[in-house]
């Protein structure tokens, strides 16, 4: 065993030993202290051992927030594993995706309709354990012995968790980040953040999105207390931030607002909550936190890839680009297609290479090549390096939409749209959206004799890939106009109204 290794593993012996009175998770009537936690995750390592678990193995969870997303994930880091909390919101498709492209050992899943149809569709050699009664005796065994340290001898380089994202050709690929990857961006982010000894986390977004998961692991790296709820519900989360005494949760403007609202009438505490300035109403229900984090409004730059964060806007304020400066654990490099470096000033794709960067796509062995050639992991973003060294950052290469706070890739969406039988062709732009940024719009051809209203394109698409991603409005043409086998997007965007992507 190398004098070096730290895994997620290590983290928690250690929090164990040096907290033992400190809470770790609470999630509605559960409340586990680190030790408590600890057993917890040893008894789950044990069954999942006993269910096929080894090294490289994968297992899933299919469900909303839970305190067993942190269990299993520890657990599956035990074993050398790698565990993946799936978005709960797919359709039956999708998640037949994920379940035929990842072939986990062992699926941790909460039933719904979407599931349902989804195990039947893949025949998948997996112990399937529904989360609740059926987890706790899965958890709690036969009795057996508990190890006192359950461990193979992994590597801290061993990818632990999977994130799908980047649906580049209209499928979604799942980022492996290791050990030793995320607790480099935690401590990036601790640092960045400014938390300190008592810093208590409101898991109120979905745990399969990089943004609420870095802020977990970052909260578990330094000890903190961790306060799970299924999904955003405002009175709810408004309820646990003043009886938990939170210090920050996953929020952005709609959910702010969401907030205020739910809490006009002050029956609420929020004081707690140190978070960014939104309104004066808000300001006044909070406090307002003067960290770079915060004071920068959450400003940089990230992508799952990275394990979430790869810029800071907090070290580099007032400077002339707003995506900051890269955090202290990472090397930027804007390069041209030759993988030249370009002069300041210039624009480039964002390149990265460190320790908080992922270790490829699982099972995407030519993606991932071409992802990391030349020794530099490529985004698929531009950027450009100002005269005082800050990075603004410009677009991505690939055309993506931003909806609130979620990425829509066009490919995704053109995709299911396609599938339907009355649509010859389509493609996919955003357009200004007043509350979410941006919404999704179809621009389609329908198959010649064909008919279909808006109304009849969108119940499709809802029902082929996640509600979120369908187009909110739908454009008839009589052909896509192209650039070479690809839709000319400007041109559709010029026509169409689009615009508002991210970093225009």
């Amino acid at each position: 065993m190398s004098v070096h290794r730290l895994t997620l593993g290590d983290v928690l012996d250690e929090h164990r030993r040096g907290r033992p009175r400190g809470t770790a998770v609470v999630d509605g009537d559960v409340r586990l202290t680190h030790p408590e936690l600890g057993d917890r995750v040893d008894r789950l390592a044990v069954a999942l051992m006993a269910a096929g678990v080894g090294p490289g193995e994968r297992v899933l969870w299919l469900g909303q927030n839970s305190f067993r997303v942190l269990e299993l994930l520890l657990a599956a880091g035990r074993l050398g594993a790698v565990f993946c909390p799936a978005n709960w919101r797919q359709s039956a498709d999708e998640l037949a995706h994920v379940l035929t492209d990842l072939t986990p050992k062992v699926v941790v899943w909460e039933e719904s309709e979407a599931v349902e149809k989804a195990r039947g569709q893949v025949p998948l050699n997996a112990r399937w354990v529904r989360s609740g009664e059926e987890y706790e005796s899965f958890l709690t065994g036969d009795g057996r012995a508990l190890p006192g340290v359950v461990s193979a001898e992994v590597d801290d380089a061993a990818p632990v968790l999977a994130l799908y994202t980047a649906a580049f050709d209209g499928r979604p690929n799942a980022a492996l980040l290791s050990h030793a990857a995320l607790v480099a961006h935690s401590m990036a982010l601790l640092h960045v953040r400014q938390m300190e000894d008592g810093f208590t986390f409101l898991a109120c977004g979905p745990l399969f999105h990089v943004g609420t998961m870095m802020f977990t692991l970052a909260t578990f790296q330094l000890g903190g207390t961790l306060v799970f709820t299924p999904a955003y519900e405002p009175v709810e989360v408004c309820r646990l931030i003043d009886a938990e005494k939170c210090t920050q949760a996953f929020l952005f403007g709609p959910m702010i607002d969401g907030l205020v609202q739910a809490n006009a009438g002050g029956a609420y505490d929020l004081s707690s909550l140190r978070f960014v300035s939104h309104s004066p109403e808000w300001d006044a229900m909070i406090t307002v936190d003067d960290s770079p984090w915060c004071a920068s409004k959450m400003g940089g730059y990230g992508q799952t890839e990275v394990g979430g964060m790869l810029t800071f806007l907090g070290l580099g304020m007032g400077g002339a680009g707003y995506a900051g400066r890269p955090s202290p654990l990472v090397h930027v490099r804007l390069l041209d297609a030759d993988g030249t470096e370009v002069a300041p000033g210039e624009v480039g794709e964002i390149c990265a290479r460190g320790h908080s960067l992922f270790s490829g796509y699982w099972n995407r062995p030519e993606l991932n090549e071409a992802k990391s050639r030349g020794g530099w992991h490529h985004t698929g973003d531009l950027g450009r390096r100002e005269p005082d060294g800050t990075l603004t950052f410009i677009g991505p290469k690939l055309r993506m939409i931003k909806s609130a706070n979620e990425n829509i890739y066009p490919a995704e969406v053109e995709r299911a749209l396609k599938s339907h039988p009355a649509v010859a062709d389509a493609a996919v732009i955003g357009v200004p959206d007043e509350r979410f940024g941006q919404s999704p719009k179809a621009v389609v051809v329908l198959a010649e004799g064909a008919s279909a209203t808006a109304e009849d394109v969108i119940e499709h698409v809802r029902g082929e890939i996640a509600s979120y991603k369908k187009p909110r409005e739908v454009e008839f043409t009589d052909a896509i106009p192209k650039r070479g086998y690809t839709p000319d997007y400007d041109a559709l965007d010029e026509r169409f109204g689009g615009g508002a992507y991210p970093g225009a």
